[in-house]
Order: C-alpha cells, then structure tokens, then sequence
C-alpha cells in the first residue's frame, strides 16, 4: 500500500507517520511538505522523517500531479494551521487549505486513489450555545482557517465514488507532546506555562468549552480513514472524530494540569472578552461507525505526557508565547528575514 501524506513535517505529521508505520509496516509512505516547520524539533531522538520512503519538498498548492501515481490513499494535513495564522495570511489560507486541497483530491479521483482523508476541524461549528452539535447541525465558522474548512468538505463531497471514498474528519483541538512541539494550543499552553512558570494564565474567563484530541488519537482516525469501506459511512463522509468526555470547558482543562502538578497557580482573566468560540461536539457517530478506533489516550496522560516531555528537552522559556514553539511567529520570523515573500512562497534564488 503507498500512502501519501501532505503537511507531513508539521505538529500532527510526525506521529501520523510513526502510527501508520507501526500499522502498516510493508507500505511505501510518502511525505510532502513545503519545511516551513522542519526546523522546528523539539526533543526529538530521531528526524521523524527517517520513518518515511520518499519525503518530497513541495508547495501543496502546486505539486505535482505525478506524487499520487499508484497511491491508495491520500492524507490532507498540510494547513495555515489555526486562527491567528489565518487572519494574518488569508488569502494564502483559502490557497492551501481548500483550493490545494481540493485540486489533490480532484487528482486522486482521476488516478484511482482508493481513500482520500482530509484533516477537517470541529471549529467549523463555531459558537454553539445549545448542546453538542452533531454532523447535520448548523454550522457557524467564525474564523478564515474555520471557513477553510467546511468550504473544503463541501468542494470535494461530489468527487467521492465507489472507487475513491473520501473522509472528512472533523477534529477538536489538538493536544499532546510531539517532535515539532506546538504551544499554540490551549492545553498545551497550559502545560507549558505550568513547567515554565508554575503559573496557568488564563486569557479567556475560562467559560468557552473545548473538545480535545491527542494527537496519537488523530492518527488512529486516520487509519480508520483509510481501511473504512463504503459500509462505514457511504462513499462521502464528514464525521466529528473523538469522544463526547473531551468536551471540557478551559477552566477545567486548567484544574486538569494543576491535578497532575499540584504546585501550579491558576490565574484567570475576569476582564477578558466573551470567546465566541464556544462549542460543544457530539461524537456518537464516530463511536458507532469506529468502535475499534475510538480515542484512547486520557486527558491525564496528555498531560503527563507533555509535562515529561516539556521536562526532558529542558524547557523553561517563560515568554514561550513569543518564540519559535508559536507557528505564526515561525511563519512571520521568515517572512520577516526575506525567505518568504506575502505569499508564504521561498524566496530561495529569487
């Protein structure tokens, strides 16, 4: 089996890489990734990329067609991956994170790919005020990374067919220790800010409520993405992808980090603005289509492992928010030292 992944050298590729060489030991995995982040290890013992066959360089919105020749499957994570990025740089987030995206699943239709997986988000239901939102529920994306998304899913819904069936996994927030660390993410701030500081800042009042997924979860969706038959969801699926106990609300996930390092002062911002982005999910579909694949990884062990983690590298930046663990300032960083131009393209030999 040849499984090709987009996005590969980001936070979440890395261990998608690792779990599917577990999984599927005989295949030819293939990475493509632009580098903006390949610099980026964190207390990495090995270069996550030694797990792969081939790692092509490329810019997803124009690689070649010829990367998907004889593939099965096709994984989408390459991303402007989250709010901040995607108001910074919006137009290149509807380039990367839709118009490439659907350009490779237009190409994968026309080779015969078998699974296409796109890496969707659970944001795409922005504020939700009443209950858990399940898959049919009215959508509210807030956001240009959020809007990137659900424009995605519904692009490429009419591309799927009994020879390609195409996954949309809406995701919650990613969590959980990885090679390119990211400390962009509200649980993992919070665990940085505790091993650096002994402090958790909460900017918010501490009310939005948030699903969560470690990323070693992501990966086990993703297999189940790319072995799930047409049974499982017809030939076009868009499914919320975790378990109805991740949705916590941020003060919680707080109280959670201070459980497993007691030492830790909580500090929440009373004056701070209402977060629209405020949201409940329902997994229930997920549970009855993927019972072998369900989340398995606790909120504790997250914690622990990103805590031990953190602990090993030596972490201790108190002004984390600032430094190269944030992807917008990795991306404004180069921008800034001439490498990419307003577009997020290399300026190498321009």
């Amino acid at each position: 089996m040849k499984i090709v992944i987009t996005g590969n050298m980001g936070y979440v590729g890395p261990i998608v890489t690792q779990h599917l060489r577990n999984r599927f030991p005989e295949s030819t995995l293939v990475g493509v990734d632009v580098g903006f982040f390949g610099h980026c290890l964190a207390g990495a013992e090995s270069l996550p990329e030694s797990r792969l066959d081939i790692q092509h360089f490329a810019d997803v919105r124009d690689v070649d067609a010829s990367i998907l020749d004889g593939a099965d499957a096709l994984v989408m994570l390459a991303a402007i991956s989250n709010d901040p990025m995607g108001k910074a740089f919006e137009k290149v987030t509807g380039e990367i994170n839709r118009d490439a995206c659907v350009r490779l699943t237009e190409i994968a239709r026309e080779k015969g790919v078998g699974r296409v997986v796109f890496a969707s988000s659970c944001s795409v239901y922005g504020f939700a005020a009443s209950g858990a939102k399940k898959e049919d529920d009215e959508l509210d994306p807030l956001t240009a990374y959020a809007r990137s998304k659900i424009d995605t899913e519904k692009a490429i819904c009419d591309l799927a067919n009994e020879k390609t069936l195409i996954t949309c996994l809406r995701f919650p927030t990613a969590c959980g220790m990885s090679p390119r660390i990211r400390l962009d993410l509200v649980l993992n701030d919070f665990v940085a800010s505790a091993v650096a500081t002994g402090k958790i800042q909460i900017l918010s009042d501490g009310t939005p409520w948030r699903p969560l997924i470690d990323i070693r979860d992501m990966a086990r969706a993703i297999e189940w993405a790319i072995v799930r038959d047409a049974a499982a969801g017809g030939e076009f699926l868009a499914i919320n992808a975790g378990r109805n106990e991740s949705n916590n609300q941020v003060r919680a996930l707080a109280e959670s980090v201070k459980e497993i390092m007691p030492s830790v002062e909580i500090e929440i911002n009373q004056d701070a603005q209402p977060d629209r982005r405020s949201y409940q999910v329902d997994f229930g579909r997920y549970r009855e289509l993927a019972p072998d694949h369900l989340p398995a990884v606790t909120l504790a062990e997250s914690i622990t492992l990103l805590r031990d983690g953190l602990e090993k590298m030596g972490f201790s930046d108190a002004e984390f928010r600032d430094s190269g663990f944030m992807r917008l300032k990795v991306l404004s960083g180069l921008r800034d030292g001439g490498l990419l131009d307003e577009q997020l393209r290399w300026t190498f030999g321009r």
